[in-house]
């Protein structure tokens, strides 16, 4: 069991352990030994969303970084997708994201990208967990005159805008669509509104003044309702709503109504292998995915292959073998033919480009997956035990196995990120798996609550 990484790095309440200045500093210490050890002595970029506590926690990590005499690249706000890409376009040894994504201001993470812009492996992160809890690093230090220095990189924003745009049809322009843009305060809210702009888009955008306390609140991809009704008031062609790190995507048609992760990748999907482009004619999900998108998939021809919840699980099965689309429902889709990563602008402009191409609008697109009723109920934990010691969590799974008799599916699950468990219930009645999905939320908060 791992002491400080969850699937998306170390994530925690600002200022409380572990995620406060002391540790942090350990963190950046035991990332630049282990990046020193392997390359010697070189340069780790760290990037950050527009969170507060950012501040504090990038202080700590350059402190970490330079005391065990590697170099930093301070690149400020930007999308976790655009720091795995700054990270290999500046060829860096590594990459440090400070963001806690869709979570609340007072939550925020640090996770690590390696110089190629992949997210770090299970092995090198349980090195960098060995040496925070050693004694190893702390007869570890340079002489002063090999200690690191940190350098600021002023065009980080306009080579990541660079980048997206070319992932974008050579010739092809966003004019006469109008896009409203929900950035959620947070790391993509300069960068998006630029590329939508500069490629002829008519963009609307919401949310783009971030204080260092309004991520998320209210706002982008946890909150589809704000470009929902924006759509309709601002009669837009559709709308796109990023998390705070800029690595997820969620639409709402021309008619107001929300397209999530699995809609998307149905789209994307089919458009690939219409061109010949769905590498093994493979898609890759998670077990959260709608059964909708399987049935959808399987009409087409198309495989699906499922994973672990989690993004991570999610590209360790497209790298292993050489897929090229796959993602989450929550709009965290990874396109490996552009990037090492999830990336919710180069999603949008993907979604954007086939309804260019097709010249037809969202709803039309999304309507070539039709989604399985789906509740889930989120229970806030004291702790995390195995569901299999807790009886009656397993009376309360059993039982609604048993109501849905092969007409949905159950999954209960623990957060990666955040203190909760997950009841996610599918089925065709709505009320029935609403009934039944709080029947085992209500059994949980007893056991753990």
């Amino acid at each position: 069991m791992r002491r400080l990484f969850g699937t998306d790095g170390v994530r925690g309440v600002a200022n409380v352990e572990p995620m406060t200045p002391e540790t942090v500093v350990k963190l950046g210490r035991a990332m630049a030994y282990v990046c020193r050890k392997a390359f010697g002595r070189g340069k780790i970029v760290i990037g950050k969303d527009t969170r507060l506590t950012g501040y504090m926690l990038e202080g700590a990590l350059i402190s970490g970084i330079c005391s065990m005499g590697m170099d930093v690249l301070l690149v400020g706000p930007l999308p976790t997708p655009g720091i795995a890409f700054i990270t290999k376009s500046l060829r860096a040894d590594a990459g440090v994201v400070i963001s806690a994504s869709h979570n609340p201001f007072e939550d925020n993470g640090i996770k690590f990208f390696s110089g190629e812009g992949w997210k770090l492996p299970d092995e090198m992160e349980k090195k960098i967990e060995e040496l925070l809890f050693s004694r190893e690093l702390k007869s570890i230090r340079p002489p002063a005159k090999e200690i690191g220095k940190a350098y600021r990189i002023v065009d980080a924003q306009g080579r990541y805008v660079e980048f997206a745009k070319n992932t974008f049809p050579k010739g092809m322009t966003l004019e006469g669509l109008k896009v409203v843009i929900d950035c959620a305060n947070g790391a993509a809210y300069k960068v998006t509104p630029a590329v939508l702009k500069e490629l002829g888009a008519e963009a609307v955008a919401l949310n783009v003044h971030p204080n260092g306390v309004n991520i998320n609140k209210d706002c982008g991809s946890l909150h589809p309702e704000v470009i929902q009704r924006a759509v309709l008031e601002e009669k837009a062609s559709v709308g796109i709503a990023h998390d705070g790190d800029g690595d997820r995507v969620i639409f709402a048609d021309e008619k107001g109504r929300v397209v999530d992760g699995d809609q998307t990748m149905a789209i994307c999907a089919l458009e690939l292998q219409k061109e010949g482009r769905l590498h093994g004619n493979t898609l890759v999900t998670t077990v959260m995915s709608n059964f909708g998108l399987e049935l959808a998939m399987k009409e087409a021809g198309i495989k699906v292959v499922k994973t672990a919840v989690g993004d991570r699980y999610v590209l360790e099965r497209m790298l292993k073998h050489g897929y090229n689309l796959g993602g989450e429902q929550s709009g965290h889709i990874i396109f490996l033919d552009y990037n090492t990563t999830g990336d919710g602008l180069i999603t949008a402009l993907q979604v954007l480009a086939i309804m260019k191409k097709t010249g037809k609008p969202l709803s039309e697109l999304a309507s070539c997956m039709t989604p399985f009723p789906q509740v889930l109920v989120n229970v806030r934990v004291k702790r995390k035990r195995e569901f299999s010691s807790l009886p009656r969590v397993c009376a309360a799974i059993e039982r609604t196995e048993r109501v849905l008799n092969g007409r949905g599916r159950v999954l209960v699950r623990y957060s990666g990120t955040e203190p909760l468990a997950r009841v996610m219930v599918e089925g065709k009645d709505n009320r029935e798996i609403a009934h039944l999905a709080q029947q085992i939320a209500t059994a949980i908060q007893r056991e753990l609550g």
